[in-house]
Order: C-alpha cells, then sequence, then structure tokens
C-alpha cells in the first residue's frame, strides 16, 4: 500500500477523522436524548409506578459515557499516541514509504 506522507495530507486526514469521531459522537448524544424522552413519555403515560425506561437511561448511559471518552477524552488522545508510536516504529523503505 502506498502512503502519502505529505504533513499537509497527513494533518488534513486526522483532522478529518478527529472531526468524524466528534460527529459521531454528537449524533449519537442526540439520539440519546430523543429516545430516551420518548421513552420516559411512554413510562409515565403507561406505568409511572414502575420506572422501567430508567434501565434502559442508565445501559445506554454508560455506553454513551464510554463512546464520549473514546471520541473526545483521554481513550481517544491515548490511541492517538499508540498509533504514532506505532508508525514511528515501522521501517522506511528505500522508496521513503514505512
Amino acid at each position: 500500500m502506498i502512503m502519502n506522507l505529505n504533513p499537509d495530507s497527513a494533518r488534513l486526514a486526522q483532522a478529518r477523522r478527529q472531526a468524524g469521531r466528534r460527529l459521531g459522537f454528537l449524533i449519537h448524544a442526540a439520539v440519546f436524548v430523543a429516545v430516551n424522552l420518548a421513552l420516559i413519555g411512554i413510562n409515565m403515560g403507561t406505568t409511572p409506578t414502575r420506572p422501567w425506561a430508567l434501565f434502559a437511561l442508565l445501559g445506554w448511559g454508560f455506553g454513551l459515557l464510554m463512546h464520549g471518552l473514546a471520541a473526545l477524552g483521554p481513550i481517544g488522545r491515548m490511541y492517538q499516541a499508540l498509533v504514532e508510536r506505532e508508525l514511528a516504529r515501522l521501517p522506511v523503505t528505500a522508496e521513503g514509504r514505512r
């Protein structure tokens, strides 16, 4: 596989990946809010004494938290650092590619 090592294209690719991760998280958060509001509304309208919607809210909320940590927080930064470390370990070929 031929890799373009042009610094500008590498920065653009990195910026696009980061923007994609952030957009993915924002979409996930918006769907989380919309669906859970609907579930809470249904729960309160049908069985207000049994808060079953709380289970979906807590379970999905934990998943959203992990997604946020991976996309925006320390897990995403740790992943990027690991990728850069592995890229630095790859041998450089005669053509200047890794």
